[in-house]
């Protein structure tokens, strides 16, 4: 027999750079988390914000790049991780998680998925 059909989400154009935020307390996507993508430039150097995002009730958002828009370098995304978790009832060791990561291929997608407990996080590179 043939393994099931299974219809995900669109591919995604290559160049693309998203994430996707999960609850590991509840096992449910991390829905109304805002973040931020900035990326180290200088002279200086200086972070510069490059987009803002909230997550939807799926723990995803729009992508935080476009196709084409990325540039090899350093980026960072901040998580504000105490908001999210106060609206929850919970207090949060981490008032927000910032991901330092290297953009070698700007051709390549990027998805940078976060988990998150009060008392813990774990970000991986995903596909």
């Amino acid at each position: 027999l043939a393994p099931p059909q299974v219809e995900g989400p669109s591919e995604l154009p290559a160049g693309s750079m998203t994430t996707h935020v999960l609850n590991t307390v509840s096992g449910q996507p991390a829905a109304g988390l805002a973040l931020r993508l900035a990326r180290l430039q200088g002279p200086g150097p200086q972070w510069t914000e490059l987009a803002q995002r909230v997550t939807d009730a799926d723990g995803r958002c729009l992508p935080l790049l476009a196709p084409g828009q990325a540039a090899a370098g350093t980026y960072q995304l901040r998580f504000e991780t105490a908001p999210y978790w106060q609206r929850l009832g919970h207090s949060s060791f981490y008032p927000y998680v910032e991901v330092v990561f290297s953009v070698t291929d700007p051709a390549q997608e990027l998805h940078v998925p976060l988990l998150i407990s009060p008392y813990s996080y774990t970000v991986y590179r995903g596909s």
